[in-house]
């Protein structure tokens, strides 16, 4: 062959593995893997300890789960807080999405005093929640009531109040799972991380509908944790 043929050849088939690398989604995001490894870890050890755990009973009939491992506290005069986590919402057939990352400000969680960080996980009871936060940030308790889970043998006796809340919100502190407030804390997309993890142009739309193909192992991990502990 022609030596500058030979060297246009070369040229269009780096350019086109370019192109293809490109547009591959970014599964090696390490940040984003961790969060999910983490948050799948959190939602194991929560489920694992009998008298604590989320009551198989909400958790069957949830609409979405987001897990935020280790929201930390941002101030000492001001007591925010801010955390990093992902949302699932359950499909039609029962199955869970591919989780779309999220982010928590904001709000006085009402954790023990001295506490500086904590899990939490958000049981969501109606798709309004969910609804608000693919349109934009919304407010526990403002767009969306929320209320403090019942945990273990307490599901008995949970009030009209929490079983009414759309939102049922937990936190786990020095080892203790307890319900909590979070009235006040704003949940956001975060649609870098998205996009780092499932490709430029992935939306938390797509993912929820079962629209977005193709997901790395961590987040296949994390989504057969869900359907575990919520097939009870």
């Amino acid at each position: 062959m022609n030596p500058i043929l030979s060297r246009g050849f070369t040229l269009l088939a780096l350019l086109a593995l370019l192109m293809m690398t490109a547009a591959m989604p970014a599964h090696a995001g390490r940040k984003e893997q961790k969060r999910a490894e983490t948050a799948l870890a959190v939602l194991k050890q929560v489920q694992s300890t009998p008298d604590s755990e989320i009551p198989a009973s909400l958790l069957s009939k949830s609409y979405a789960i987001a897990v935020i491992p280790e929201v930390v506290k941002v101030g000492f005069v001001v007591g925010g807080r801010r955390g990093k986590g992902l949302i699932s919402v359950r499909q039609a057939d029962g199955t869970w999405s591919n989780p779309a990352y999220i982010t928590v400000t904001g709000g006085s969680f009402g954790f023990q005093a001295g506490v500086q960080s904590a899990d939490i996980i958000l049981v969501f009871r109606t798709p309004r929640g969910v609804d608000n936060l693919v349109s934009g940030k919304f407010t526990l308790g403002a767009d969306a009531s929320v209320a403090a889970g019942p945990v273990g043998r307490q599901a008995a006796a949970a009030t009209d109040g929490e079983l009414k809340a759309e939102i049922l919100a937990y936190a786990r502190t020095r080892g203790l799972f307890a319900g909590v407030a979070l009235d006040g804390s704003v949940l956001a997309v975060d649609y870098d991380a998205i996009e780092r993890v499932y490709g430029k142009g992935t939306s938390p739309r797509s993912l929820f509908e079962g629209r977005t193909q193709g997901a790395p192992g961590f987040i296949i991990d994390f989504r057969d944790q869900l359907e575990e502990q919520t097939s009870r």
